[in-house]
């Protein structure tokens, strides 16, 4: 395996001469190449000064070179340099060994260290043959191009510092609990079987920034985690422990049954990060187990809680809807004819439901249509109804409707905020995310993010440890109308974790959007899948655009589908790239012979654990 070390006295002649083969490789004639000699010359007495590394590989030959200096008169257009600025001078590969992810190697180290030095600009000027390395590696199109080159700019970032507070700055182990989460609520909402939960579990991959471990339900393509590590520079270290349950939601029982297993992941020494706490989860990872911690997961006591922060002032651009516990069906029925006579829409909402299960809009048209709010009513699911006012939204329908704000409380019960992200929901169903500079306008995300922070301190109070949402609709008049509190990990959460590894990776500054569901046109089998995710890795790079499947096991369901992750430095890159997805992912099939369109069950493959 490669690795990227200082460069070391007495190497300059031979780092001189694998930057000039490497400069050699694209064509450049003698005359040319004797022009640049001095320029591309590496000295003895700067591969200090100039932060020279080399990329080797596991024999110790020497492979790659790469410098990150000191800005100088390449600070901007006007020759005027700036102590936050640094230049990728260096940048070569060994011809041989172009190819190998060497050039990949090299650019990440500079930009870690250029953010770990204090740099917040990081200029390429990039031979043009070089150009759609940069493009695909992140680096954004800058003007100031010097004659013959082109011109990059990266702006190195740390980790960010709620990323640190979440696992304390290590790796994580990654429990992919939803089912489990999800059924100790037993709300009538909710999939009885939990698979569409075990699907979700696949986003334990972004359960935190940088896993050691992932633990899953099901079982996942063989090349998945690759897909996956690779934009969000895994190494080779991290585990998949896949096929654990293969029926029920018991995963962190299913691992507390294989002793071996259990002692593995626990004896790492690092967090355990689960979607959401559970009995057997506590049990699992050694921590204290308080259910009463999580009673705001419930929607009537979330409610409540909003209101009682509300009372006490200082939020004047939050509007709470009005919400009413039906103590019957029939008292349901009446509250919902009533309103439907006024002409008002209402929401029904199960105590608990993710994803928008259980909650419901009832328009007065369609009560009509279906004869009644009697037999509307009858085609719910049975348990409790929360009645709720329906909060109208602004007149113009590109405007942002649903928002929400993620944060977490730490071990020690300190509140953090994460973020404000704008949620893409239809029908009451949630269907993905963006997050990222400008993903929510200004002006509300300074009262979201206000009254979020509020909510974190009261659920710090409460006993709550680990992460929580708050969900936001925007009203007619630009308020933010708070509807309901998650006491887990979230779609949106998933975003913010890989814009924070992104951002520490390729540069600050990501959009990262995500879509839990994009239909495929064909059922196609693990190969072709990973040959279809393969293509759109490759062709999103080129638009300078980050491709993940995020979501890999509906791709195998009679109705097959893929959820997926997408990541830019512009709203317009982040949008060219979603559209070649969804095209594509429509198209599939028409390139291989034998996909299925949607007719016999998955196959399971083996059975239990596979560890890779």
């Amino acid at each position: 395996m490669a690795k990227a070390r200082p460069a070391r006295p007495g190497e300059a002649a031979a780092l001189t001469a694998l930057v000039m083969r490497s400069k050699a490789h694209w064509g450049y004639g003698a005359e040319f190449l004797a022009e640049c000699a001095a320029e591309l010359r590496v000295r003895e007495e700067e591969l200090t000064t100039r932060r020279i590394v080399v990329a080797e590989d596991a024999r110790g030959e020497a492979l790659g070179v790469a410098s990150l200096e000191d800005g100088g008169d390449a600070g901007g257009p006007d020759g005027g340099g700036s102590p936050g600025t640094a230049r990728l001078g260096l940048l070569f590969v060994e011809p041989s060994a172009i190819g190998r992810g060497l050039g990949r190697l090299l650019y990440l180290d500079a930009v870690r260290r250029a953010a770990a030095l204090g740099f917040r600009r990081l200029l390429i000027d990039a031979d043009p043959h070089a150009a759609g390395f940069y493009r695909a590696m992140g680096a954004v199109p800058a003007a100031g191009s010097p004659p013959g080159l082109v011109r990059f700019e990266v702006a190195p970032a740390p980790l960010a510092a709620w990323a640190r507070a979440w696992t304390g700055g290590t790796a994580a182990v990654h429990v992919g609990n939803v089912a489990e989460f999800n059924a100790q609520f037993a709300d009538a909402s909710l999939d009885p079987a939990q698979g569409p939960a075990h699907d979700y579990a696949c986003l334990a991959a972004f359960y935190s920034p940088r896993p050691a471990a992932l633990l899953l339900p099901r079982p996942v393509p063989r090349w998945w985690a690759g897909a996956v590590g690779r934009p969000l520079g895994w190494g080779p270290e991290v585990e998949v422990y896949d096929g654990l349950v293969e029926r029920g939601p018991g995963l962190s029982e299913a691992v507390l049954a294989r002793p071996a297993l259990a002692g593995r992941v626990t004896g790492y020494g690092l967090p355990l990060v689960p979607w959401g706490r559970t009995g057997p989860y506590a049990r699992l990872a050694g921590v204290p187990w308080r259910p009463d911690a999580l009673r705001y997961e419930s929607k009537s006591a979330a409610h409540a809680l909003f209101a009682r922060i509300l009372a006490g002032g200082g939020h004047p651009a939050i509007a709470l809807p009005a919400q009413w516990r039906a103590g019957s069906r029939r008292a349901a029925v009446r509250r919902v004819a009533t309103r439907a006579r006024a002409g008002e829409s209402t929401v029904l909402k199960s105590e608990h439901g993710v994803g928008g299960s259980g909650t419901t809009v009832v328009t007065p048209g369609r009560v009509r249509a279906a004869g009644g709010a009697r037999a509307l009513l009858r085609r719910l699911p049975r348990g409790p109804l929360l009645v709720e006012e329906y909060v109208h939204g602004p007149a113009d329908p590109d405007a942002p409707r649903d928002l929400t704000y993620d944060g977490f409380v730490d071990g020690a019960g300190r509140p953090h905020t994460v973020g404000a992200a704008l949620m893409d929901v239809a029908d009451g169903g949630y269907r993905g995310a963006v997050v990222g500079p400008g993903a929510v306008p200004a002006r509300l995300e300074a009262p979201l993010l206000e009254f979020g922070a509020a909510v974190g301190r009261e659920l710090a109070a409460a006993g709550h440890r680990g992460w929580f949402d708050v969900d936001f609709v925007v009203d007619a008049a630009g308020r933010l109308a708070p509807t309901e509190a998650n006491l887990r990990l979230t779609g949106p959460s998933v975003a913010f974790m890989a814009a924070a590894r992104l951002d520490e990776l390729r540069g600050g500054g990501h959009l990262v959007r995500t879509t839990d569901r994009v239909e495929l046109g064909a059922r196609l089998s693990e190969a072709q899948l990973e040959e279809v995710c393969a293509g759109l890795a490759r062709d999103c790079a080129g638009l300078g655009a980050v491709f993940v499947p995020a979501i890999p096991t509906g791709a195998f369901d009679p109705e097959p589908w893929l959820g997926v992750l997408v990541a830019a430095h512009s709203r317009e890159v982040l949008d060219a790239a979603g559209a070649l997805v969804r095209e594509r992912a429509l198209a599939v099939g028409e390139g291989f012979a034998g996909a299925e369109r949607g007719q016999s069950s998955k196959s399971k493959g083996e059975a239990g654990l596979r560890v890779r």
